[in-house]
């Protein structure tokens, strides 16, 4: 499976802060493409479906006192506000995503066209809505915040049966989340049991959340998803991001990437400046005393015949080249370098090596 749409990328999730109005919506859209662009990452915008209307049960739509029904209803937006919000997000260079919370919410992230479909956390075991999520056959990521090991074994199967791309994310359902909640330690988790899967991180903390997202990606999480809001006099939930603090995250993540280099699967390239130092502190091979030609150095005489000491000179052997049982084809006066082409080596017939040796030192 194609994992690749999932890779460094991250999620600025809208939810409900559009607050039924298109106009704020677009207002988000544009505020935080822009800090998107100007740190070059790659990023998608989502926002939460329902169907409203057959969401909540007709018994219970004038329940203001259950936060979760009020705030649903009021932040409703008319289908084609959505659509209009869908084509602003892709012509601001972001990806447009959704969480659809039913099954007819996950039809309308088709007619929208959303190249990638959010599970929420709540969802993890709604198999009606997961079925119907699946049968669009789009890649999926699903957030961890307190699902059973089972449910989310079942659910990674379930998606590599259809060969669906599914990244996961790590996630603590608190909001907000204090720093000691963040268990950091299960994306190591994650990463072992499901290994051909990207492992991401959502997030909810409020005091900072620059020092989780470096732990997180030198840990291997490669999805990012936190929260947004814009300051324009409504409450600000404290788990939500405003666009500054997004701007600092997404340094954080730059940075991060900076600190952690290349990929974890194989040995780095040494640098030339790294290398040029580190020889710079490599003890060259020096004549004890007068050795002519033909001598061979042996490891029982080699407190006789020779000493290690700096700098290392060009064209001299190294501590890292001496061997027991060279020969010298010409001698070496006493307190002067064993040069490579002085010494029968193997060294000495590797003509990439024996360059080595003659660019490195003094």
């Amino acid at each position: 499976m194609n994992h690749i749409i999932f890779e460094d990328l991250f999620v600025l999730e809208m939810a409900n802060n559009h607050y039924g109005s298109l106009e704020r919506a677009l207002k988000i859209v544009r505020e935080y493409s822009r800090i998107v662009r100007f740190n070059n990452v790659r990023a998608g915008i989502k926002f939460q479906l329902r169907d409203v209307e057959n969401f909540i049960h007709k018994d219970f739509r004038e329940r203001t006192d259950i936060r979760y029904i009020k705030k649903t209803i009021d932040t409703q937006m008319p289908r084609a506000d959505f659509l209009a919000l869908t084509e602003a997000i892709k012509k601001a260079g972001c990806i447009p995503m959704a969480t659809p919370f039913d099954e007819r919410s996950v039809d309308f992230c088709v007619e929208l066209a959303l190249p990638i479909i959010k599970l929420a956390s709540s969802d993890v075991n709604d198999w009606e809505l997961i079925e119907r999520i699946a049968k669009t056959r789009r890649p999926v990521i699903c957030s961890t915040g307190g699902t059973s090991l089972k449910d989310l074994d079942d659910l990674v199967t379930f998606f590599g049966n259809r060969n669906i791309p599914l990244a996961i994310n790590h996630c603590v359902s608190l909001y907000p989340c204090e720093d000691s909640d963040l268990e950091l330690n299960q994306i190591d988790f994650l990463h072992r049991r499901y290994p051909h899967h990207v492992i991401g991180l959502s997030t909810h903390e409020y005091h900072d959340w620059d020092a989780s997202l470096q732990i997180a990606y030198a840990k291997g999480a490669r999805s990012f998803e936190r929260h947004i809001d814009i300051d324009d006099g409504r409450p600000i939930s404290p788990y939500c991001s405003l666009p500054s603090q997004i701007d600092a995250w997404f340094r954080a993540y730059n940075r991060a990437k900076t600190m952690c280099g290349g990929s974890g699967e194989t040995r780095r390239t040494i640098t030339d400046p790294e290398a040029k130092y580190l020889n710079s502190l490599v003890r060259g091979v020096y004549a004890k005393r007068d050795l002519p030609a033909g001598h061979v150095i042996h490891h029982e005489s080699l407190d006789r015949d020779v000493y290690l000491a700096i700098p290392l000179q060009k064209g001299q052997i190294s501590c890292r080249e001496l061997m027991s049982g060279e020969s010298l084809l010409q001698p070496v006066a006493k307190d002067q370098p064993v040069l490579i082409d002085a010494i029968d080596s193997a060294y000495a017939y590797h003509e990439d090596l024996k360059k080595l040796i003659y660019e490195r030192g003094i």
